[in-house]
């Protein structure tokens, strides 16, 4: 594995004699914006700004996977009259890599459209109990058109005219609201399905890290920051075949995912908002370069070495070492390469298997192969009887960085993988607690798209 770490930093440094014409990338005014409330440029655009990505073998149904992503981040449950929608400007997609060249093999692509009937006569959301998707008294609701894009048939629709899960106004408004997402979720020719609409903020963290890292002294932990608040989700389950190299998930069972949103300018769409590994464009991608790094392509990642630097000489374990006095360690960082670059590759090491490299795939071509940052899953492991929050560290091989669960801790996660717990097969003990935020507020549902009900009452009610 280490030769072929080797190679793959070998490809990053001669795509660094790009530099010099990479430099335009670097200004901000050729992108538009990018993902995450931390870009700044998406920070005012939150119908656009993309958060999370998930991607996961169904647990119900393990012949299926289930890729999901969410948008519009701290969505207040009672922000009415004018409830939170997607832009029906925009294009948001999820984009899938099965070949390891960092471009999509696979696109799923959701357009919206508004049907209003409020006109000038009323400023409410609805005017009566809301007991079914297409009730008259619910006056504004969004209709979706899903495309699907694969290179050998291009674009085709897979869904006209689905219905998005509405706001959870109240209970008033709608008693039952699991009926309503029941009945908002659309079959898929071929078999799997597709859900839009309003869904809890299942992302479980403490954001005062970003106070000196949890006040300087671990003080500032145990509060799950997005407790309460609602997201967007768009999610779709398909067979694994439908999505692996060749239609084969049993010889190519690996694919890179990541999700991405393009607004429509008078230029014409622009990718705004791109989004694969959680906390990538927070705390690996300094501010200067969040911009760019989620206006391009994965396959363009390693031709911008500023970037590529960030991964292999992170800032994070040095802020720590500033702080908490623990040692960084040693750079290059060639385990981070892995992690979230090129996928996990190794027959030894602390993870004792081959894991989510798409050279593993048997018919992709390894000439092809391009270090780049995307959530790479591994449609061949089963799932997780009894899950662990810590994922591949604790050795559940289902969870993050092979793909990514609703339930896995991908800030105490990443917090250990910055710390060299992949190095060195143990958790660093001095930060074992995290932010002890260890699981969401609300359960997860059993079946799909099994992220929890959007909350409906004020996140400051007490």
């Amino acid at each position: 594995m280490e030769l072929r770490i080797n190679r793959a930093l070998i490809a990053l440094g001669v795509v660094g004699a790009l530099a010099a014409s990479s430099l335009t990338l670097l200004r901000p005014d050729t992108s538009g914006a990018s993902s995450h409330r931390e870009a700044p440029l998406i920070a005012g655009d939150p119908r656009n700004d993309n958060t999370d990505v998930y991607a996961f073998v169904s647990p119900d149904k393990p012949d299926t996977v289930t890729l999901m992503a969410n948008w519009i981040p701290f969505e207040e449950p009672t922000g009415g009259p004018n409830f939170y929608t997607f832009d029906t400007q925009s294009r948001y997609n999820i984009k899938i890599d099965n070949n390891g060249n960092g471009l999509p093999d696979v696109t799923y692509q959701w357009t919206f459209r508004n049907e209003d009937k409020r006109g000038t006569s009323t400023f409410l959301y609805n005017n009566g109990q809301v007991t079914s998707i297409n009730d008259e008294n619910l006056l504004f609701r969004q209709r979706y058109t899903l495309k699907k894009f694969t290179a050998r048939h291009g674009w085709t629709t897979v869904v006209r005219d689905g219905v998005v899960a509405p706001s959870n106004v109240g209970a008033a408004s709608m008693p039952d609201y699991g009926q309503l997402r029941a009945q908002s979720l659309r079959r898929l020719p071929g078999g799997g399905q597709t859900f839009a609409g309003q869904a809890d903020e299942a992302f479980f963290l403490d954001l005062r890290v970003f106070d000196l890292l949890y006040g300087g002294d671990l003080s500032e932990v145990g509060q799950d920051t997005t407790k309460g608040y609602n997201v967007h989700s768009i999610a779709i389950q398909v067979p694994k075949d439908e999505v692996a190299l060749r239609g084969d998930s049993k010889r190519n069972p690996v694919i890179g995912i990541w999700s991405t949103t393009e607004k429509w300018s008078p230029g014409g769409y622009r990718q705004v908002s791109r989004l694969g590994n959680p906390l990538v464009n927070e705390v690996v991608i300094p501010a200067g370069l969040k911009d760019t790094f989620n206006a391009i392509s994965p396959d363009k990642d390693a031709s911008i070495p500023a970037v590529v630097k960030r991964v292999t000489d992170p800032e994070l374990p040095k802020l720590i070492e500033g702080i908490y006095k623990i040692p960084a360690p040693k750079t290059p960082r060639n385990d981070l390469v892995e992690i979230f670059l090129t996928g996990i590759a190794k027959a030894n090491g602390p993870i004792k298997a081959d894991l989510n490299s798409q050279i593993l795939n048997k018919d992709a071509d390894p000439r092809a192969f391009r270090p780049s940052e995307m959530l790479r899953l591994n449609m061949a492991v089963p799932p997780t009887a009894e899950p662990n929050r810590l994922g591949v560290l604790a050795g559940d091989l289902q969870g993050f960085p092979n793909g990514r669960r609703l339930g896995d801790d991908v800030v105490d996660i990443s917090l250990q993988a910055v710390e060299g717990a992949a190095q060195s097969g143990k958790l660093v003990e001095a930060l074992a607690a995290g932010d002890k935020v260890n699981g969401n507020d609300k359960p997860f549902q059993p079946r799909f798209p099994y992220i929890p009900l959007p909350s409906s009452s004020a996140v400051n009610q007490h």
